[in-house]
Parts: structure tokens; C-alpha cells; sequence
């Protein structure tokens, strides 16, 4: 029996939420109850402008990589993107493709074919040394390719690393990497997908091209005591809308002269060569001449007077008036300086300032961001920090029927239009889809589908992509058939915290389909081996119950060919004639494995819910949360002592779903319970109470929307 448990959280901290940041209390409520309490963290569920992605040029190694591309494309020089054969290397593949392409440079791409193992192979670095290659960008891969990556340089062959898996303790060279996951990375959220990786390479290269690209800016602010006994001066340093250097110095009336101008003379020596901005020249200019002992000391642009061309609300208003208004210091949990707020508007006008110059990049980053999002459910990337505002704006597109070419034929072929997408439909029904075109041997279908610029070919494409899902389907159940059988056995070898299936009758392609399907059945960590090609063994592991795979087949050490991953999924391979050791090496190391406790017995709801809100405006909170997933997941609530109206078994098989008409007083509820049918008349009955446990959702059909309950669970009511 499932154990029903409201999370906790003080109502002094929903009442702060609710306060600071203007939102409902139930909204309120589910961000404390869920322990989103940072400002930071808040900031990502409340908000959706790109404005609060983090910004490429984080990445220490983004420049060095922008620099290297516009190389290629100035001397004319043959580059080959090499991907993934999953849905994240699809689409990594195909953004960075196509922004290439509209650089003009000399581009191809390559993905895995058939049994190719993982990651950049050797094949592929010849063939390009063959035509004459000179700069190979990998995406989605290439963080363990230290051999290859070797071999390229000694062809004469510079390599982009565009990744975002573990690194492994030796990473390659002579190369760049743009990774988040490495120490040196400088990137400050490291859960982000290889397509969002390639995504902020894009965004890079397309700053590239302005004025402003690799210009130090300065930002010049000064503040007086009310008895102009005391002063204080501060500078940033801007480049490319990241703060490169900070200068502060404090100044006292009753100094000596020569310690005043050792400090006017380090300030002039960190603005040199800059273009400065102030915030109201005019009331600057006083403390300028007031510190400097003249205004002609500093020459700098009033930056109030430019973003009013551009922003009209901010002309008249002071730093001290800007930091109150700014949204970004309202999330921060520090204290903010007023320089703080002077550097978030400028990052606010050099936006506006590209966006004017390049018009066309919002229509080529709104497409890109529906591919970031289709990388982020595929790789079950954790729906949080930035990949909530690129998920957020991939779905508003999409659901505004402006979906890029090529999802538009698939979508359309699998029945999707004409209702509002979320992220559950996209990683149910799209997803797989995808991903059965790698998993088949078939990736390049995929990366076809949606770089062919002839609308009737994507359709036709869309189709045999989704025949070969039928088809990896089919191979999945058969691969049940004779796996689950054997589970049981192995899981009881593996000291019952491992289940290892090695059958070569198990198509490569539904390896990891199976090892989760294992996994969802006996809830403990699985891997599934086959063998493609005979002489190489190939792998697939995934984890539940906090398991981390990559630090599991790390163990392995030597054994592996190469292996990579994330923390809930992996893959591997390793010489045939190494399967006696591997064998003896996976008993011995499930005896090390730690598993949480199960979450099967115990829901924690979000919110418990009376009568009178349940209104169809639940939809706007549940929405408010989307997308869902990963760190996120839907929203759970409970309702007690709700009359059912009417109940009946519905489906043409056992086990049989249950369809509700419940009471809420002004409104009357659809609930929906599947495959729960043998419950009604036994626990329940109409004219009943019953305690409900349930997710709020949409039922589309015939083009009408309505909202419904999906249960989790119910009770008869007690009281």
C-alpha cells in the first residue's frame, strides 16, 4: 500500500516567497515545499527570457574555439562535425551544421554508422585527412577520444571538443575543449546537454560577428558621502558581457596628496584603452571633478542617454533607482552594489544593441533552442537552472506553431498537432521516435530529416523514421522474452543489487531500452551486453536509487575499450575474449554497490488542495512548472472527502482503467485511474468520499480542451 506524506514547509518562508517575488501562495507553497527557496534557483521557474541563460563566453575555452572557426572560415578550410548517434548528437550535429552553413564555411558531417563504436573513430579522421580536412568540431562526444584526437594532430588536424559527458582522469590533446564538466571549464552549471553545449558554440559565433566582439568596455561609477569627506570609485571591466576585472579603490578627504594620486593613477591605468560608460554623465561629471580635480580627466559615454533610444522608461532614472527596479538583483541573495545593477542594464542594452544589428538570429536561436530541448528530455538532462529556460522557450514555440522544419513532419506524422505539447509528450512519443533511428543503425536518418530543405522528403523521411521505431519496438519485446527470465537468477549472483544480462540475440540497438526496462521491473541498477560484430563486446548500463554509473565502470579500469556517460546511464565495450573477466569483475564489484531506499511505498505531495480551488486556473500553476522531468518532477496534490458522482470500468482488456466524476461543489472534476478498474466496488463505491492523490492534466479531443485528474492513488474517506 502507497503512503501519502505532504511535504513540509514553514508558512513564514512561503509568506517571504510570495512577498519577494509577487506570486500566489500555492505557487508559493510548492517552491518551498520542493526546497526552491534560493533566488537563483526561484529565478528559473519564475522566469523564461533568455536574458538569464548564462552566457558563452563563461566558458574559458569559448573564445579560443570561436577563433579557430572563424579561421576555417576565412582561409576556406574543409571542417567535418562529428556526432552521436543518439538523439543529443543528432541534434547537436544539426545545430552547429547549420550555423556553419550560414557562415559560408566548407562544412560536412558524420555520425556513427551501423556497429561504429561510440565517440570519434579513426576511420573517420582518415577519410578527412583524405579530402584534405583541416579542423574536425566533435559534438556530443570526444571527451575520451584521447588516441584519435592524437592521431588527427599527427595528420596535420586541429579538433573543437564540444561535450558534455565526464571527463576521464587523462583528456585529450593537442586540442580545445568546450566542456562544463571539466575542472577548468569556467562554466558555472555543468548539467547541461551536448546540443545546449553546441548551442551557446552557435550563439558564440554568431556574437562574433558584431562590433562589439573582444572590446573591453569599462563601467564607471562614483559615489560621495553626503559630506563629500569620502568617495568611493568602482570599475568593471566588460568583455564580450562577461566581467573580466573588477576595480574598487575608497577615497578620505583627509589623505595626503601623494596617496590619492597613486589611486587616481591606478584608476586611469585600469580604464586605458577602454571605451567607459557612466550612468548620468551630468551628476558624474561633478564627482569626477570633485576626485579627479577635472572633468576632462576621464572621457566617457553617458550610457543613460543611449538606452533611453532604446529602452524609454529608463531615461531620468538614477543607479540606486535601477538596482530596486532590476529583476536579476531581486533574485540575487547577496547584496548588490548599484555597480551591480549599472552591469545587468548594460548587458541588457549590448543585447538590445546585437539584436538590432542581426535581426535574424532570434528566429535562428528560437529554432535551435526546440532541438536544445528535445537534448535535454533525451539525455534526462536535470530540469533546472538554464535548461528550464531553454526547454521553456523550445515548447512556447512549438505550442505557437512555429516548429522548425523537420519536427513539424514528425509531429505531424505521430498525430501531435492541434493540442498543447509538453514536455511528458515530446519524451513519450517524439523522442523515441528519434532515438530509434540511431538505435537501428540509422542515425544519418535523423540529422536528414532535419536538414532536408524539401518539405515532401522530410515527410517521407518522418515516416521511416517512425517504421524503424515500430521495428526497434518489436525487437524489444522479443529481447524481454528471453531477458527477464534470466533477471531474476543474475540479480541473486550480483549479491541482489545488480542485474548483468550477456546474450547475443540482444539487437545493439534496444540494449539500453532493455537495461532500463530491467531496471523499471526489479528496481535495481542493470546492464545488458551483446555482441555486434562478434569480436567486440558492447554494453549498456542504467541506474536508479541514487546509483552512479560513470564511477561504477570507472572500476573496471583497463578492461573497457572505452566506455562514457552520465550518472544514470552508460555505455562500454571491451574485446570478446576479456567476457570470463568482465564476468568475474561485475560479481565482484556489485558487492561495493549502494542503493538508496525504494521510492515505490512513499509519495510526497506538493499540495494539499480544498474545494474551492479547484478551479481550471490550476492549470496556470501547473503550467508555471513545466517543463517537467528530470529534478522536476509533474506536480502532485491531494484532495480529501470529494463525493463521487458517477464511476466506471472503461478499456477492452484486463486490467481494466477507471473513469471518475468527482465533486468539487462549484465544479465537477474527470479523474482518470488507470489500470485500477477492480478497485471500484471494493474499496469505493459511488455516492462514496474518497481521499484523492492526483496530477491535474489535459484531455484534448476533437479539438476541445479540458482539464482532468490522473490518479495516483485513492482512498475511501475516513472522516
Amino acid at each position: 500500500m502507497k503512503t501519502w506524506k505532504k511535504k513540509e514547509a514553514p508558512k513564514e518562508k512561503i509568506l517571504e516567497i510570495s512577498r519577494k517575488y509577487e506570486i500566489d501562495a500555492l505557487t508559493a507553497s510548492i517552491l518551498a515545499r520542493r526546497g526552491i527557496t534560493s533566488g537563483k534557483d526561484v529565478m528559473f521557474f519564475l522566469e523564461d527570457d533568455l536574458r538569464y541563460q548564462h552566457n558563452p563566453f563563461l566558458f574559458n575555452a569559448m573564445t579560443d574555439a570561436v577563433e579557430r572557426i572563424m579561421q576555417a572560415r576565412d582561409e576556406g578550410e574543409k571542417v567535418l562535425i562529428f556526432g552521436d548517434r543518439d538523439v543529443d548528437g543528432v541534434t547537436s550535429t544539426t545545430l552547429l551544421y547549420q550555423c556553419l552553413k550560414d557562415f559560408g564555411i566548407d562544412v560536412s558531417w558524420r555520425l556513427p554508422a551501423k556497429d561504429d563504436p561510440y565517440g570519434l573513430n579513426e576511420q573517420a579522421i582518415l577519410d578527412f585527412a583524405e579530402n584534405s580536412g583541416s579542423l574536425i568540431i566533435t559534438v556530443d562526444c570526444g571527451i575520451s577520444n584521447v588516441k584519435e584526437i592524437a592521431l588527427a594532430a599527427e595528420k596535420g588536424i586541429d579538433v573543437i571538443v564540444t561535450d558534455h559527458h565526464t571527463p576521464p582522469e587523462i583528456v585529450p590533446q593537442p586540442c580545445v575543449i568546450v566542456n562544463p564538466k571539466t575542472q577548468d571549464s569556467g562554466y558555472p552549471f555543468c548539467d547541461i546537454s551536448g546540443c545546449a553545449v553546441v548551442y551557446k558554440l552557435a550563439s558564440a559565433l554568431r556574437y562574433a560577428r558584431s562590433r562589439d566582439y573582444n572590446t573591453e568596455h569599462c563601467l564607471f561609477g562614483i559615489s560621495v558621502s553626503d559630506d563629500n569627506s569620502r568617495a568611493k570609485l568602482e570599475c568593471i571591466k566588460v568583455k564580450n558581457m562577461v566581467v573580466a576585472a573588477r576595480f574598487t579603490r575608497e577615497f578620505s578627504a583627509d589623505e595626503n596628496q601623494t596617496a590619492l594620486q597613486k589611486k587616481v593613477m591606478e584608476a586611469a591605468h585600469f580604464m586605458a584603452g577602454q571605451q567607459i560608460y557612466v550612468w548620468d554623465m551630468k551628476s558624474t561629471a561633478k564627482k569626477i571633478a570633485l576626485l579627479f580635480g577635472s572633468t576632462d580627466a576621464i572621457v566617457a559615454l553617458d550610457l543613460r542617454d543611449e538606452i533611453s533610444k532604446l529602452i524609454p522608461q529608463m531615461k531620468n532614472l538614477s543607479l540606486k533607482q535601477l538596482s530596486s527596479m532590476s529583476k536579476i538583483v531581486r533574485y540575487s541573495d547577496e547584496k548588490s552594489s548599484d555597480m551591480d545593477g549599472f552591469f545587468n542594464i548594460f548587458v541588457s542594452y549590448m543585447q538590445k544593441r546585437f539584436e538590432k544589428e542581426f535581426p535574424e538570429v532570434q528566429k535562428k536561436e528560437e529554432a535551435d533552442l526546440q532541438l536544445v530541448t528535445l537534448a535535454a528530455l533525451a539525455d534526462i538532462m536535470p530540469l533546472v537552472n538554464e535548461n528550464r529556460i531553454f526547454a521553456k522557450n523550445g515548447l512556447t514555440s512549438i505550442n505557437a506553431a512555429r516548429i522548425r522544419p523537420g519536427l513539424q513532419e514528425l509531429m505531424t506524422n505521430l498525430n501531435m498537432l492541434g493540442k498543447k505539447i509538453g514536455s511528458t509528450d515530446l519524451s513519450w512519443t517524439v523522442i523515441p521516435s528519434l532515438n530509434a533511428a540511431g538505435r537501428m543503425g540509422r542515425a544519418e536518418l535523423a540529422a536528414e530529416l532535419f536538414l532536408e530543405e524539401n518539405a515532401e522528403n522530410r515527410y517521407k523521411i518522418a515516416q521511416k523514421i517512425i517504421e524503424l521505431n515500430q521495428e526497434r519496438r518489436e525487437l524489444g519485446k522479443a529481447a524481454e522474452g528471453y531477458a527477464f527470465p534470466a533477471a531474476r537468477d543474475s540479480i541473486q549472483s550480483h549479491n541482489g543489487k545488480l542485474c548483468v544480462i550477456i546474450d547475443e540475440r540482444i539487437n545493439r540497438g534496444v540494449s539500453g531500452i532493455l537495461a532500463a526496462k530491467l531496471v523499471q521491473t526489479y528496481g535495481v541498477p542493470a546492464i545488458t551486453v551483446t555482441f555486434p560484430d562478434g569480436d567486440v563486446a558492447v554494453g549498456s548500463m542504467r541506474s536508479c536509487r541514487g546509483f552512479d554509473v560513470t564511477k561504477f565502470l570507472d572500476k573496471f579500469g583497463t578492461l573497457f575499450v572505452n566506455h562514457g556517460g552520465h550518472t544514470q546511464a552508460g555505455g562500454f565495450s571491451f574485446l570478446k575474449s576479456d567476457l570470463d573477466t568482465f564476468r568475474v569483475k561485475a560479481k565482484e564489484l556489485s558487492a561495493t554497490i549502494e542503493l538508496s531506499g525504494s521510492d515505490d511505498t512513499e509519495i510526497e505531495a506538493d499540495a494539499e488542495l480544498p474545494a474551492k480551488f479547484m478551479t481550471a486556473k490550476l492549470l496556470d500553476v501547473v503550467d508555471k512548472f513545466e517543463p517537467y522531468g528530470e529534478k522536476n518532477p509533474p506536480l502532485i496534490f491531494t484532495s480529501h472527502n470529494v463525493p463521487v458522482i458517477d464511476a466506471r470500468r472503461m478499456g477492452n482488456a484486463d486490467p481494466f482503467h477507471l473513469k471518475l466524476n468527482l465533486d468539487f461543489g462549484a465544479t465537477k472534476w474527470t479523474a482518470l485511474f488507470w489500470r485500477e478498474g477492480e478497485r471500484l466496488d471494493k474499496e469505493f463505491s459511488v455516492g462514496d468520499d474518497i481521499d484523492i492523490l492526483y496530477q491535474i492534466g489535459r484531455n484534448t479531443f476533437n479539438g476541445t480542451t479540458t482539464p482532468q485528474l490522473v490518479l495516483s492513488d485513492l482512498q475511501k474517506s475516513t472522516h
